[in-house]
């Protein structure tokens, strides 16, 4: 039996895509977003009057492209933009009715993809990844 591909940087760029792409397929199938899209709507639920600049910060994104994510959501009408209460050239954002009903229709999806990925691993397997996933995302490079 051959030695498993050791590249990680590589594998974890592939699995990534990968899974990226199959819970697209599942999220715009039953709520009509992307998971950066989801991403951003999570976010924006647990921290209300969020603003775009903590949005980029929270999403790891540059503000340029949050700025068209917003706009996408807006549009979309599941992100509402209202004025800062301090900040006159700041907006904050909230959800949406609409918002809130696309989190609520995905989220469903997102645990049974998440049971799916534990059974593939197991418990064991997905705890550890799910942890060296976790130092990595933080890792100050």
């Amino acid at each position: 039996m051959s030695e498993p591909d050791q590249r990680l940087f590589f594998l974890l760029q592939r699995a990534a895509h990968r899974l990226r792409t199959a819970v697209d397929r599942r999220c715009l199938a039953v709520a009509h977003v992307t998971t950066a899209q989801l991403g951003a709507l999570y976010a924006v639920r647990d921290r209300p009057g969020i603003t775009q600049q903590e949005l980029a910060r929270v999403l790891g994104l540059r503000e340029s492209a949050v700025t068209a994510l917003v706009g996408r959501l807006t549009a979309a009408n599941l992100l509402l933009k209202q004025a800062h209460p301090r900040e006159h050239r700041a907006v904050v954002l909230e959800l949406t009715d609409a918002g809130t009903a696309a989190l609520n229709a995905a989220e469903p999806e997102v645990d049974r993809f998440n049971a799916e990925l534990r059974a593939l691993l197991g418990d064991d397997g997905f705890v550890r990844t799910a942890e060296a996933l976790h130092r990595l995302a933080y890792w100050e490079i």
